[in-house]
């Protein structure tokens, strides 16, 4: 049987064999969109539920994946004893770059979906196939790594119409092998816009703020804390109360090592902190920001 619950759609499914990141960017007129659509899981593959959304199809399309079943393969075995397979919509990649998509005969117009090498664009109750369209183009030519050309499609879909009722929420869901901030889990990048009037920029924006928060230092944005870099430093940390004014700081000697600790503790720029005499630009930009 079909389910009461319609999740009206646009999906895209992806993987990069290259680096091993397989996710899924999904937006919606339908509150918390992304507790419900994307599934992934690191050197398996990835599932996007949706129209008459059977929620089992992610874990149970992600257990077949594991088990060296191929997207198509997969995709078949979950329709197989699906009475509701009609209101269904369904993209999945698995960990080769493998894709299938179904769009079942009941979902609401304009619905299909389109596969492409690596990736799958599903959506129902769309504006119409411009949508999918220009999700398809925009991620075969968008740069960055997967995150950034999952939700280059989605906002290319977005402004191509979307979802045909308006916007609500969005989501962006990355995986990879010890992806995750401390290398323990494969959950390399999970935003979640669950109410919002713009959800695809708001989900940009989050993945700037990710971007800053959970990246890594590029060496080239390394500073010397000396100089004019050590001036400023102490300006954005008297301003901000980790210094006191007036404070005749000439190096950076521990009193300013502390206060800059104490700062990129509150802030959260534990990954960008360094032991050393230098500073991540990033934090600096912040701060100027601030």
């Amino acid at each position: 049987m079909r389910s009461d619950r319609l999740i009206h759609t646009f999906s895209i499914v992806a993987c990069d064999p290259k680096t091993g990141e397989i996710g899924v960017a999904v937006a919606s007129k339908f509150l918390a969109v992304g507790s419900i659509v994307p599934w992934a899981q690191a050197n398996v593959g990835a599932v996007a539920t949706q129209s008459w959304a059977n929620t089992g199809f992610g874990p149970n399309g992600l257990q077949l994946l594991a088990e060296g079943k191929t997207a198509q393969e997969t995709l078949n075995l979950l329709l197989e004893n699906d009475e509701g397979k009609d209101w269904r919509q369904v993209g999945i990649v698995d960990r080769h770059g493998n894709a299938a998509a179904f769009t079942g005969i009941k979902c609401h117009d304009f619905a299909f979906h389109h596969i492409g090498q690596g990736f799958t664009c599903q959506g129902n109750l769309l504006a119409g196939p411009e949508v999918l369209d220009a999700m398809a183009i925009s991620f075969q030519y968008a740069k960055g790594d997967l995150a950034d050309r999952l939700l280059a499609a989605l906002i290319a879909g977005d402004e191509a119409g979307g979802d045909k009722r308006g916007k609500q929420g969005a989501a962006l869901y990355v995986v990879k092998e010890k992806g995750a901030y401390d290398g323990h889990i494969d959950r390399y990048v999970d935003l979640r816009v669950d109410d919002h009037a713009s959800p695809t920029y708001e989900l940009k924006r989050l993945l700037k703020l990710h971007r800053l928060y959970m990246g890594e230092t590029d060496p080239n944005k390394l500073r010397p804390i000396e100089g004019d870099v050590l001036s400023e430093l102490v300006e954005h940390l008297t301003r901000m109360d980790y210094l006191k004014a007036d404070g005749g700081y000439t190096s950076y000697d521990d009193v300013v090592r502390k206060a800059l600790q104490d700062y990129c503790a509150v802030e959260n720029f534990d990954t960008r902190w360094r032991e050393d005499s230098q500073i991540d630009e990033e934090i600096l930009e912040f701060m100027r920001s601030k």
